[in-house]
């Protein structure tokens, strides 16, 4: 009996489709310090070895919903951020020309492959990200984050005066408009914050370092 539900479970656990669940970064690591930004990825991915149309394909993705393809793929796996209730999938993006777009698709390993874009303004650099998801949904704080980061300056410089600090809760428990993203000043943020103080902060963060390395990102919900 014990030998049927064993073979019972292994074989659900092939034929059954991947669930989906929301994926969004929760650690410094999990963003590359070398990416450009995120492409928005349609439902049928593939890619190529070189940014040319004679290239050889390196793999096919297809997705939609709670369905991922190949089906031995996580959809953390592949997308930065995955959200099928909006129908988003974002891909990090470590390299652009006017036509082709090079992505991670193997977050574990670091692979990546070149796609051709449909669409010019699926591709958007951080700083465009940032500005477009964060002052629509706020940001949250990245696990691992120094905590000499979370100090909140009266300018964007590392010199410049420290006015306060966020105490914030853990990123699994982030509320929506945590962080309210009001400017963006190169890798710095102009940002007001009502933290787990109870008071309201306003101040210069960082959101990126100067090697490339995020702190916060898109509280997409």
């Amino acid at each position: 009996m014990k030998k049927i539900l064993v073979i019972l479970i292994v074989f659900l656990g092939l034929v059954l489709p991947v669930l989906a669940k929301d994926v969004m970064p929760t650690h410094v690591s999990s963003i590359g310090a070398n990416t450009l930004g995120v492409y928005q990825a349609g439902k049928e991915i593939t890619l190529y070895d070189e940014p040319h149309d004679g290239a050889n394909v390196v793999t096919h993705i297809s997705w939609d919903g709670d369905n991922i393809f190949p089906q031995n793929k996580d959809f953390a796996d592949i997308f930065i951020v995955y959200l099928p209730k909006k129908d988003l999938a974002l891909l990090s993006v470590i390299d652009e020309t006017e036509e082709w777009v090079c992505v991670i698709y193997d977050n574990k390993n670091n692979l990546s492959g070149w796609m051709k874009k449909d669409d010019p303004y699926k591709f958007m650099s951080w700083i465009s990200f940032f500005n477009i998801y964060g002052r629509k949904y706020g940001l949250y704080m990245l696990k691992d984050t120094p905590q000499n980061i979370k100090d909140l300056h009266s300018s964007p410089d590392d010199d410049s005066q420290v006015v306060s600090n966020l105490n914030l809760p853990p990123v699994n428990a982030r509320l929506p408009h945590q962080i309210k993203l009001n400017v963006m000043r190169g890798n710095w943020a102009l940002v007001s914050v009502l933290d787990m103080d109870r008071m309201p902060k306003t101040g210069y963060i960082r959101w990126r370092s100067n090697e490339g390395v995020k702190y916060l990102f898109p509280a997409i919900k």
